[in-house]
């Protein structure tokens, strides 16, 4: 594209007077197509390994979890997600045989998923593509991708993420 559709937009709303919004409109913009491009490069990497993103953020919450097992609703709880989100990842994951769901030992009604073996092996094979590919360089300098992090970091604390 010749032109910046952001940069066009936040100028169209300096033009209907709403420049105080202007900025903000064009941040949360640009976010958001930052997010699909990211989300569209990491898709690509992920894709022969049968995996989304979500799947994989799943697969690596158990990867990094003491025992390689974790109640349903704690898993929903850290990776922020809604309980039939993960419902319906653990079960995609269960169907691939990357995760196996369990009794809880002490609480019958809670249900752990616990990571397989081929499970831990494809986590890993999908986070060496995704830092090769996507995470080493993501198209910014260091100190910028460092600045990004902490005014991004600030504004999920501001807005009660944490």
């Amino acid at each position: 594209m010749p032109f910046d559709p952001v940069e066009e937009a936040r100028r169209h709303w300096v033009e209907h007077g709403w420049a105080d919004a202007a900025n903000g409109m064009a941040m949360v913009t640009a976010i958001m197509r930052v997010q699909q491009i990211l989300l569209a490069r990491i898709d690509e990497v992920l894709r022969p390994l049968d995996l989304t993103f979500a799947r994989y953020e799943l697969l690596m919450l158990l990867t990094f979890s003491r025992e390689g097992r974790l109640p349903l609703n704690v898993i929903g709880a850290r990776l922020q997600v809604h309980p039939a989100s993960v419902t319906s990842a653990v079960d995609r994951l269960e169907a691939q045989g990357f995760v196996e769901r369990q009794a809880h030992p002490t609480d019958r009604r809670t249900k752990l998923a616990v990571l397989s073996d081929l499970g831990r092996k494809v986590a890993a094979e999908a986070t060496d593509r995704l830092n090769e590919q996507v995470f080493t360089d993501v198209g910014l300098p260091e100190r910028d991708l460092a600045t990004l992090h902490r005014v991004l970091t600030r504004l999920r604390r501001d807005a009660g993420d944490f």
